[in-house]
């Protein structure tokens, strides 16, 4: 599932969809097409046995009226079902236990040689049959990859697409250590359809915090300036929610959200979650020189 979201999201920001709906949350819309999937197939399975019911019945109905002509005795024949649970779970009748009775004897407690039931036996079969499969596609064959190979194929389509980005990119590269923070609408505006696309559904619309901490005060865990920002936007943080964002937006959308994140702070949203990490406070920051606010 996290690739799914990853794969709308990367394509919500290249074609620069435009968000201002909880329809825009691709998790929205992923639980949407789910949940319409699932009460389909039920609709679809509830209309089915209901159907096979009303045969079932016109069947029986005309088999009774059939005996009735011919003045013979109606018997119901059981039906598939009833002859499957049967074959499956077959064993010796209880009246006829005396015939696989064995003749040792444990304090008064005898023992049954009955078999075990096909419906166990198959599966156990089916088992072996999927171990030979399982070894012959994962290790006597490259038909499937193992988990380290299929790892480091990810890895390279990873490097290959930040390569392709970076070689995209034209005059100087942003990266945490020059970026600066932007007041330009354009930028802010990019930065908030990026917000509203990939960060809301962990820190909410309004800044306020889900999964993702709360972004409208003055606490942050990793540092509240624009290279801080820059940094965990464009790297993630390992052992959290928060992956790495850089090999999916570029430096300058990831520079507009994370200036657009300022725009936030002090709003004070209903229900705001608990303040997380160290005070951090924006003016000393910017009297020091660790925060610029320039226009590109």
């Amino acid at each position: 599932m996290n690739q799914l979201v990853f794969i709308l999201n990367t394509i919500s920001i290249n074609l620069q969809i435009p968000s201002t709906s909880i329809w825009d949350d691709p998790m929205v819309l992923f639980y949407t097409v789910v949940g319409f999937i699932f009460i389909s197939a039920v609709l679809i399975l509830v209309v089915a046995s209901f159907l096979l019911q009303v045969l079932r019945q016109l069947t029986k109905e005309a088999s009774i009226e059939a005996a009735r002509q011919k003045g013979v005795e109606w018997k119901e024949e059981p039906s598939l079902w009833s002859k499957l649970m049967e074959w499956s779970n077959r064993s010796v009748p209880l009246e006829k236990e005396e015939t696989v009775m064995l003749d040792h004897n444990y304090d008064g407690i005898r023992e049954l040689d009955n078999f075990l039931p096909p419906w166990w036996k198959w599966l156990f079969y089916a088992t072996i049959i999927w171990g030979g499969v399982y070894l012959a596609a994962y290790h006597l064959t490259d038909t499937l990859p193992l988990q380290t190979a299929e790892y480091e194929q990810e890895v390279s389509l990873a490097d290959a697409q930040q390569k392709l980005l970076k070689a995209s990119i034209t005059g100087p590269v942003i990266d945490e250590t020059n970026v600066e923070q932007t007041s330009d609408p354009v930028a802010l505006a990019d930065g908030k359809s990026t917000y509203t696309s990939i960060c809301s559904s962990c820190h909410r619309m309004d800044g306020g915090g889900d999964i993702g901490p709360n972004l409208t005060d003055d606490y942050w865990k990793h540092g509240g300036d624009i290279r801080s920002v820059y940094a965990v936007v464009s790297k993630g943080v390992t052992g959290t929610n928060m992956i790495a964002w850089g090999t999916s937006l570029s430096p300058e959308k990831i520079r507009n959200v994370s200036s657009y994140l300022f725009s936030l702070r002090g709003t004070n949203p209903p229900n705001a979650k608990k303040p997380e990490g160290e005070l951090f406070k924006p003016q000393a920051a910017q009297d020091s020189g660790a925060v610029k606010t320039v226009v590109p």
